[in-house]
């Protein structure tokens, strides 16, 4: 079996598993989930979804959040670790939205990488999510479970990854099939106990080799 068959079996199976997996960050607008993805950096995302109420309840929009002070967004984001630089991040995103883009997200991706704070993972997020298009997130499920099953042969990068997925996997399945790995991270193939091999669905096509 190719890696591209393989990563075809796998999306196939994993949509059974996990019919309606999605983002697991609570958002009803783009901007919205640009700061949760910033938040979420080392922070589960059980703990962003409850801490940006407090924030939107004070923060409301782009232009409320871009007038914060910096001082006031990391007294609020702070449980989710690292308040100093997400707080900095978030205020000068929401200021270049607020002054550049009208208040948008840009549904640009090379656009988006300039915003303070987003990377690869956080720009396709963005993308696959909020716009539909085409995108690999390669968090830490992906990259542990694409190495196990045997779609990326031990490349722990995340943009090798991502690179090395784009050759296998679909572009319309991308998104949903990270998301899919993530419950199935969460759930069976899990990173701080010892995989659930005996109740997975990939388990006798896995590799169950790498990280």
């Amino acid at each position: 079996m190719t890696k591209k068959q393989l990563a075809l079996e796998v999306i196939e199976r994993l949509k059974k598993e996990y019919p309606d997996a999605g983002c697991t960050l609570d958002y009803d607008q783009a901007w919205k989930l640009l700061v949760s993805v910033r938040l979420a950096a080392q922070c589960t995302d059980a703990r962003v979804n409850v801490v940006v109420e407090d924030l939107y309840g004070k923060y409301p929009s782009v232009d409320a959040l871009a007038e914060a002070e910096v001082d006031d967004i990391e007294e609020i984001v702070r449980p989710c670790g690292l308040g100093k630089s997400k707080a900095r991040d978030i205020s000068a995103c929401m200021k270049i939205l607020r002054d550049e883009y009208g208040g948008n997200v840009p549904k640009d991706f090379d656009a988006l990488l300039k915003l303070p704070g987003v990377g690869r993972k956080s720009a396709n997020l963005i993308m696959g999510d909020v716009f539909g298009e085409p995108a690999i997130v390669t968090d830490t499920h992906c990259i542990r479970l694409t190495n196990r099953i045997g779609l990326v042969d031990k490349i722990k990068e995340p943009k090798k990854v991502e690179m090395a997925l784009w050759k296998i996997i679909p572009p319309k399945e991308g998104s949903d099939f990270c998301h899919r790995l993530v419950f199935h991270g969460r759930d069976v193939c899990t990173a701080r106990t010892k995989p659930y091999c005996d109740k997975c669905c990939l388990a006798d096509i896995c590799k169950k080799v790498g990280i």
